[in-house]
């Protein structure tokens, strides 16, 4: 079967892709909200870009026309985020943070997610979360009549938990299955990690 996409709702091609890419990883981002409280939600229109600049991408929509997500809006106004990886065990509490909240309503605060703040006294990362990248932000760019926001997002901090960090020939590794990723599929499903295929690329 095939799909001009040309011929299609942006719902529809909405649907096709995201039970056609996959898995997708998930980044769920905290970020201040005006009144001080932390937002948190999770996006998979998200990938790495490049290492140097070491730079971030994440696709953010509007809740409805009109009205950016809280998300966007704060960073917008602070500049600053942290995503996390969250591995399986997170799927309840990062499932419920993606409910549509009204305005500097916490999904924090609601799910009673504990966070975790660093001596510099800048933004906390979530309390148990493997990995956790401190960004900020770099550039934005829009697409679509919506519009769609494509955020560029520069790194400056990995935090990691325990156990995801080993040494092996005198170079640190991240496990993969210590971080036990959580990913995005189609409609209401989630994918854990599966199996692990380790294959050396040719020379």
């Amino acid at each position: 079967m095939q799909f001009q996409f040309s011929e299609l709702t942006p719902s529809e091609r909405y649907h096709l892709m995201v039970q056609s890419v996959l898995p997708r990883p998930i980044a769920w981002i905290l970020t201040v909200n005006d009144d001080g409280s932390h937002n948190l939600a999770p996006y998979s229109f998200f990938a790495p870009v490049c290492a140097n600049p070491p730079t971030m991408v994440v696709s953010i929509g509007q809740k409805q026309p009109g009205e950016d997500k809280d998300t966007f809006r704060n960073l917008q106004r602070d500049g600053r985020c942290v995503v996390h990886i969250a591995s399986v065990d997170w799927l309840e509490a990062l499932n419920a943070s993606s409910a549509t909240l009204a305005k500097n309503e916490s999904e924090v605060s609601m799910g009673n997610i504990p966070l975790l703040t660093d001596n510099d006294g800048g933004l906390p990362h979530i309390d148990g979360a493997p990995v956790a990248y401190y960004c900020r932000l770099q550039q934005v760019t829009d697409l679509g009549p919506a519009p769609q926001h494509i955020v560029f997002l520069e790194i400056d901090k990995l935090v990691v938990a325990e156990g995801v960090d080993y040494v092996k020939g005198g170079s640190t590794r991240l496990s993969a299955a210590a971080i036990n990723p959580l990913a995005r599929l189609g409609g209401s499903e989630y994918a854990a990690l599966g199996d692990i295929i380790s294959l050396a690329r040719p020379e």
